[in-house]
C-alpha cells in the first residue's frame, strides 16, 4: 500500500528536520497537528538540496544537484518518488498546488552555490529570493490551505520572513562560508577587513524586515500563527546576540542560542500568544 511508503516518506522528512534544526523542529511542533507533516516535507527537500552545495566536498555537487533536480520534478509530475523526502516534497507540492516557479527559483540560488560568487547588489537580492523568500512562500500556501485572497495579502510579508531568516543566516555563519566555502553573500562588503560600520549596516537591514514580518505574522491563520511567531522569536534573540559582539569577534566564533534558552523562549512565546502580547 502506498499509504505506507508515503507515511515512511513524511517520517524521514521529520527526522530530517529534528537532526538538522532545533529551532525549526519545535517551531514546526507548534503548528496545528495537521500542519507539521507538510512543514517537515518542505524542510527536509530544502535541507536535501542545501547539503549538496555545502557538504558534500568529495562528490560531483553539480551532477548530484542536476540528478536531485530532475528527480525533484519527475516525482511532481508521476506523483512519485523512491526518495522518501521527494516523495513527502511532491505530495505537499501537488496537494496544495504550490507554483513550480518557486521550486525553480529555490534550485537555481542553490546552483550559484556551487562556486565561488562575488554578489553586486542585483545577485544578492536574486540568492536571497531563490533560497529563502520563495522558501517561505512554499510555507504561505499551506497555511492558507489554498485560500488565494490570503495568501497574496500575506505574500510580502513571508518573503519577509524569509529574507530576515536568511540573511541572520548569513551572518551567524559568515566565518564558516567566508573561511571553508570561499562565499560573501554580502554585496560590496570586503570580509577579510569586515568592519563594525559594515556589520552595522546590515543589522539595519535585518531590523527593518524583523519589523515588517511581525505585521504578517499577527495575520497568519490560527493553525500557524504561534508555530511562526516561536521561529521569527528564536530568529529575532540570535541576531540580537550578533548586534552584541563586533564585527572582528563575528569573523572569529559561530554565535548561537543554546537549547536550554530555546525553551525559554518556548515558554515566554506561548505565555506572550496566549496573552496576546505578539
Amino acid at each position: 500500500m502506498k499509504e505506507i511508503f508515503d507515511k515512511i516518506s513524511a517520517d524521514c522528512s521529520r527526522i530530517t528536520t529534528q537532526r538538522y534544526s532545533t529551532s525549526f523542529t519545535w517551531g514546526i511542533y507548534l503548528l496545528s497537528k495537521d500542519l507539521r507533516p507538510h512543514i517537515y516535507a518542505i524542510y527536509g527537500f530544502v535541507r536535501f538540496a542545501d547539503e549538496i552545495v555545502d557538504t558534500f566536498h568529495e562528490y560531483d555537487k553539480k551532477y548530484l544537484l542536476d540528478k536531485f533536480k530532475k528527480d525533484c520534478f519527475e516525482a511532481i509530475a508521476f506523483g512519485i518518488s523512491l526518495n522518501p523526502v521527494l516523495n513527502s516534497f511532491q505530495k505537499v507540492v501537488n496537494d496544495f498546488g504550490i507554483d513550480h516557479e518557486l521550486i525553480e527559483l529555490f534550485l537555481n540560488s542553490m546552483e550559484m552555490d556551487l562556486q565561488p560568487e562575488m554578489y553586486s547588489k542585483e545577485k544578492y537580492e536574486k540568492y536571497i529570493l531563490g533560497s529563502a523568500e520563495v522558501v517561505g512562500l512554499m510555507c504561505l500556501y499551506v497555511f492558507v490551505n489554498g485560500n488565494k485572497e490570503q495568501y497574496e495579502s500575506l505574500k510580502p510579508f513571508a518573503m519577509k520572513l524569509g529574507s530576515t531568516f536568511q540573511k541572520v543566516n548569513f551572518l551567524r555563519d559568515v566565518k564558516a562560508d567566508f573561511q571553508q566555502l570561499n562565499r560573501n553573500y554580502f554585496p560590496n562588503v570586503n570580509l577579510e577587513n569586515f568592519s563594525d560600520y559594515q556589520k552595522f549596516e546590515i543589522e539595519k537591514e535585518i531590523e527593518e524586515e524583523f519589523r515588517v514580518a511581525l505585521i504578517g505574522i499577527k495575520q497568519l491563520p490560527i493553525s500557524s500563527r504561534k508555530g511562526v511567531y516561536l521561529a521569527y522569536i528564536y530568529y529575532k534573540k540570535l541576531f540580537d546576540k550578533i548586534k552584541n559582539v563586533n564585527a572582528k569577534q563575528i569573523m572569529n566564533k559561530r554565535i548561537r542560542i543554546s537549547n536550554g534558552r530555546k525553551i525559554g523562549l518556548m515558554l515566554d512565546s506561548i505565555f506572550r500568544y496566549k496573552m496576546n502580547f505578539l
